[in-house]
């Protein structure tokens, strides 16, 4: 890889450690240490995550617009803020608006780290965003493992780690990333899709949104592992530290299983196809996930889930990118996290409701029907957007 790609993955690898520190036990914090209701808490994650698609769609239009560099360290540096604060204050009022900032600042930068990938790489294809993808899971495993064991010594230190880890990653993007604008392939690439013939930008925007479309059921149900089946897991009996293994398992599993994700790759190039098993895998992860009674059946369900996000997650911001015109990739990038943010919004507040109004139970049964959905709009998504070519 690029040496470039190399900062952009360090740098989310950092990042990602801090939050993973903080966004599972979310749940379980309003939950179980403030008394919060589990459709309260949902409330407050689907704020967090409204304010990350909003800083999704404004780094997007800023990378395209202003300058990638400066955009980072405005989205970094409202986060680092946030997080210091979150670890000195974090009673429930405190701690619902500084959740909801910290949502705002990374939501801004992400979108930037993608589109940066996908520029200064344009060769890399799929391998670019999965770079970003593995380190984002490698921060996750590292978070996660340690964050179970210090949340049962003290929730404080998850604060204080979550703000050490944030103010890491502002220093290193101050220094390392400033050539980050001159860096950036100032034509944005030569899309796949563009290859083969012209592009409208109308049917090319379409085509993103039949794609979001399952992409959003997709985050829906993957959210529930972060809220109501974490809160599950706590009203079974299952102790904290053993949940927070499970995104431990979900993180190394993601960066120990790129040979094989490489294997399948190399010989099923379509990435739709990547989405289509990807999804029929997962779906078998609710299956495990809806009779478990205890925690290694929760760890088989994840093992599954893993294996089928491994080659769902990082094949829609590459399509994303191959539908993106010249000059729009930042803001194609910006609006595929939004999606991904506004099914991790809907997810925790809408499954919290169900939960407490009927039961998991049925909880399970819905989201195993709406994912139906994804592969329906993957099939129809990029219809359309070949314009064949004259004689």
């Amino acid at each position: 890889m690029p040496r470039y790609i190399w900062l952009l993955v360090i740098g989310t690898t950092i990042s990602v450690t801090g939050g993973s520190f903080l966004w599972p036990l979310n749940t379980i914090y309003m939950h179980n240490e403030l008394g919060k209701s589990l459709a309260f808490a949902g409330m407050i994650l689907m704020f967090n995550q409204a304010a990350t698609i909003t800083g999704n769609l404004i780094g997007g239009i800023l990378f395209d617009k202003y300058s990638a560099y400066k955009t980072i360290l405005y989205g970094t540096g409202l986060a680092m803020l946030s997080a210091i604060t979150l670890s000195f204050f974090h009673n429930i009022g405190t701690y619902s608006v500084l959740l909801v900032l910290i949502g705002f600042g990374t939501g801004i930068t992400w979108p930037v780290m993608f589109a940066m990938a996908g520029s200064v790489w344009p060769d890399g294809g799929r391998r670019a965003f999965n770079a970003i993808y593995v380190a984002q899971n490698l921060g996750v495993a590292l978070g996660a493992t340690l964050g179970g064991y210090v949340a049962s010594i003290s929730f404080n230190y998850i604060f204080m780690a979550n703000a050490t880890l944030f103010t890491l990653f502002f220093i290193m993007a101050f220094f390392f990333y400033r050539d980050m604008d001159e860096k950036r392939d100032q034509q944005m690439h030569t899309s796949v899709i563009e290859q083969s013939g012209e592009i409208k930008n109308k049917s090319s925007f379409k085509a993103l949104l039949i794609l979001s479309t399952g992409f959003l059921i997709a985050w829906f149900a993957y959210s529930q592992w972060q809220s109501t089946i974490a809160s599950h897991t706590q009203d079974i009996g299952i102790p904290l530290e053993q949940y927070s293994m499970l995104w431990a398992i979900n993180g190394f599993l993601i960066v120990l299983g790129q040979p094989l994700v490489k294997w399948v790759t190399e010989r099923v190039t379509s990435q739709k196809t990547h989405i289509f098993i990807g999804a029929g895998i997962m779906v078998f992860s609710y299956i495990i996930a809806m009779v478990a009674g205890e925690f290694t059946m929760f760890a088989v369900g994840m093992v599954i889930l893993t294996m089928g996000e491994m080659l769902m997650w990082p094949a829609v911001p590459s399509l994303a990118n191959e539908l993106a015109p010249p000059g729009r990739a930042g803001f194609y990038q910006g609006f595929v996290n939004s999606v991904a943010a506004a099914g991790r919004m809907l997810g925790p507040v809408v499954g919290g409701l169900i939960v407490d109004l009927y039961n998991i139970q049925l909880l399970f049964y819905i989201l195993l029907a709406l994912f139906i959905i994804p592969f329906i709009t993957t099939s129809l998504f990029d219809k359309g957007t070949r314009v064949k070519e004259t004689n």
